[in-house]
């Protein structure tokens, strides 16, 4: 990870008719960071989504991007007429390399991302975690480098996400991915995150950064004998106490804000 910015979004404005949704957005995603955006629904999430892949165009402001972006919708959206790898070669076959070519690149990946023994096999036969890891890595080819996850995981259950938030982790971190992400659940952005940014206010703005510390996302929570915490660092002398103390911080901070945000609209 480095301080090299591959998304820059400075003071961006975006109103639909006379409606403000964003008013004067900014933040930033560095080189190999996990960032998620968090906010009550209707909080403008998506619109900045949207505005940081082009799919809208903002009325004021600036948005840089270092690279394609590949942008992933809360549904895996995988054609059920198609077979897993037709589906994961789509976007190759979109850019003029044979279809039979296509499908002879993107099989070198599929241990990678959990698929083997899936590529002939229809989406509708599958588990939703192995759709959605099928549709990560379908955006990754797409992108090659940034992806933006909307909700991904929302529509598993809560032991399949589990699954899945471990396994997102270890490829990123193998295929050196930079991923923004929108969630609701505070937990998932504990999880994952790197930072986080709360939106909040209406029009909507970034009400408040967290900056996690990368020790404590892998700690469990209660600390019990027959559950120890493993230490990535070994010089790392802090108690396990200080180490729930921190995630309990940034979860109540979290919290704080967005409930002043539903008073606010209610």
């Amino acid at each position: 990870m480095n301080n090299h910015r591959v998304i820059d979004v400075a003071s961006v404005d975006k109103s639909f008719g006379e409606r403000k949704v964003l008013d004067k957005v900014t933040m930033h995603v560095c080189h190999g960071e996990i960032v998620s955006v968090l906010g009550v629904s209707g909080s403008g999430k998506t619109t900045l989504f949207n505005l940081i892949t082009g799919l809208e165009t903002a009325d004021r402001g600036e948005i840089r991007c270092a690279s394609d972006i590949g942008y992933m919708l809360q549904k895996d959206l995988l054609m059920p007429w198609k077979t897993i790898e037709e589906n994961i070669a789509l976007p190759l076959i979109l850019k003029g390399v044979k279809r039979s070519s296509a499908i002879n690149e993107i099989r070198q990946y599929f241990e990678l991302f959990g698929l083997e023994g899936t590529g002939k096999a229809y989406p509708g036969t599958l588990s939703g975690g192995m759709r959605q890891r099928a549709a990560l890595l379908r955006t990754w080819l797409i992108s090659g480098e940034i992806m933006l996850l909307d909700e991904p995981f929302s529509s598993v259950d809560a032991i399949t996400r589990h699954k899945l938030h471990k396994w997102l982790k270890k490829i990123k971190e193998k295929m050196d991915l930079t991923i923004l992400l929108i969630t609701h659940d505070v937990e998932e952005a504990l999880t994952l995150s790197d930072r986080i940014y709360v939106m909040g206010g209406n029009p909507a703005s970034m009400a408040d950064e967290i900056v996690l510390n990368s020790d404590l996302k892998d700690r469990a929570d209660p600390v019990t004998p027959a559950n120890p915490v493993d230490r990535a660092d070994p010089d790392d002398h802090r108690t396990d106490t200080e180490a729930v103390a921190d995630r309990s911080s940034a979860r109540q901070r979290i919290f704080v804000t967005l409930e002043k945000d539903l008073e606010r609209s209610t």
